[in-house]
């Protein structure tokens, strides 16, 4: 069994007193695909927050690699993560020298690995052309799945990276995604409304209701034997809550 890259211990994010998060306890195993799915306003969005380091916990600590994760992550650490976002923002430059930017920011060269990366997600013959304005909705998206993958990166999280595209750009990018986790051992954690996708891609999901933490099982039996009837009515579009 893959050990453990994350864990989560009696975590809490408050804002402003309002406690949006509150997970007693969650580890991610190195190399597993993770979903956490949930309704909007469960707390999917800020869990992702602290799994890239991006803010510390209100309470409890996050462990990473058996290290814990000080308040103020070295750079070393927080390039060990990276996440693509549900609406990519990207520069006004070509294909080619977005996927460049984070490798030139490092100070590592780009040699073959952009092309590779474009490539990977399909848009090799692309390479030259303005990102801003000659690309679709679906084509924006693997670009910035390319720039996250160049990197290299030990975790990718995926913050609803198919929502409102068309079906073949979402088939295209859970193509991608199993296939950086088969070829490269990636950590992968999705964050999605879409279970269906969840049931797809991932090897374990996660309920979350309320900033809680309600069921968390291999994906056959959170969708086919759910523990708690709140993961029950939520698989079959029900209100959960």
């Amino acid at each position: 069994m893959a050990s453990d890259l994350y864990r989560l211990t009696a975590v809490k994010q408050i804002y402003a007193a309002r406690t949006v998060l509150d997970i007693d306890g969650l580890a991610i195993g190195r190399g597993e695909i993770l979903s956490i799915v949930g309704p909007s306003g469960a707390g999917k969005s800020t869990l992702l927050r602290l799994l890239n380091f991006l803010e510390p916990p209100t309470e409890g600590g996050i462990f990473f690699d058996d290290r814990p994760v000080p308040p103020e992550p070295p750079l070393a650490l927080l390039r060990r993560v990276t996440t693509a976002f549900q609406r990519p923002v990207l520069l006004h430059r070509s294909v080619r020298a977005n996927v460049a930017f984070g490798l030139q920011l490092r100070g590592l060269p780009a040699d073959g690995r952009v092309m590779e990366s474009l490539a990977e997600v399909g848009l090799a013959e692309l390479a030259n052309e303005q990102a801003t304005h000659k690309l679709s909705g679906g084509e924006m998206q693997r670009v910035a799945l390319a720039r996250a993958l160049v990197l290299r990166p030990d975790v990718l999280l995926l913050d609803e990276p198919t929502a409102n595209l068309d079906p073949y750009n979402v088939g295209l990018i859970e193509s991608i995604v199993r296939e950086q986790n088969a070829k490269r051992g990636t950590t992968i954690v999705l964050v999605t409304h879409n279970v269906f996708q969840a049931r797809r891609l991932a090897h374990r999901v996660g309920l979350l209701l309320g900033g809680k933490l309600i069921e968390l099982a291999e994906t056959a039996e959170f969708f086919d034997q759910p523990k708690d009837p709140r993961t029950a009515a939520f698989v079959k579009g029900e209100m959960a809550y």
